[in-house]
């Protein structure tokens, strides 16, 4: 007679039969999060966790993202849950960053974004980063500038420039997060962003655009006519 299979483990090989031989939207969030830590809890059911998780960290990208300090204080979660969840985040950042790369980045917008959001989307400090695009604009370098404080992160236009020249750009991207969720640009950041062009200009690189990331999306300032001729 053959053996009985108990439930959790029946319940694993359901799970991983839909995620297998279905599409993208095979797995709930909390059941990608439970599939995740199968590893680090062989036999055990890891739905509660996955669920407390996602109540506590809001989305599915914010528990990917959590800060390691923040997921020890969730019960149940050791190092190797920890683990999955961060190899899970860093695969899908890696993914996206070649499609990013695949192509000239103006000819690839779509794939930046889901990069940048992916990486900048869910963080809870400001993050500022400058792409760097040759004269045919393909990426040079993705530099990180600098990590900030809950609203602010210092940036500073001679800086920015010089890095650029060095490389030998001939364009750049500013990209920066709203820790608010909200990525409707500033006054501060409209006044950075022009700064930044009329610094570039004379040193023959051009600011194609200022990217703003936030949970509720994203916004360009070229799209929305706030970057100066």
């Amino acid at each position: 007679m053959p053996k009985k299979v108990d439930g959790a483990v029946g319940h694993r090989a359901r799970l991983r039969q839909r995620l297998i031989g279905g599409g993208p939207d095979a797995l709930a969030d909390y059941e990608i999060i439970e599939f995740l830590l199968f590893g680090a809890n062989p036999r055990g059911d890891t739905k509660p966790l996955a669920k407390e998780l996602l109540r506590r960290f809001g989305s599915l990208a914010g528990v990917l993202d959590a800060d390691p300090l923040l997921l020890r204080q969730v019960k149940g979660m050791g190092e190797g849950g920890i683990g999955a969840l961060r190899i899970a985040a860093v695969a899908a950042r890696r993914m996206a960053r070649g499609q990013a790369r695949a192509r000239p980045v103006l000819g690839n917008w779509q794939a930046l974004v889901d990069y940048l959001s992916i990486d900048m989307a869910h963080l809870t400090t400001e993050r500022v980063r400058v792409l760097y695009l040759d004269s045919r604009n393909q990426l040079i370098d993705d530099h990180l500038f600098s990590d900030g404080t809950v609203d602010e992160a210092a940036v500073y236009a001679r800086e920015v420039v010089l890095k650029g020249a060095n490389l030998g750009a001939a364009a750049m991207i500013l990209v920066h997060n709203h820790p608010s969720g909200n990525p409707q640009p500033s006054r501060a950041d409209i006044q950075l962003t022009n700064h930044i062009a009329a610094v570039a200009q004379p040193m023959g690189i051009i600011l194609h655009d200022h990217v703003i990331i936030g949970r509720d999306g994203h916004v360009s300032l070229r799209a929305l006519g706030l970057l100066a001729r």
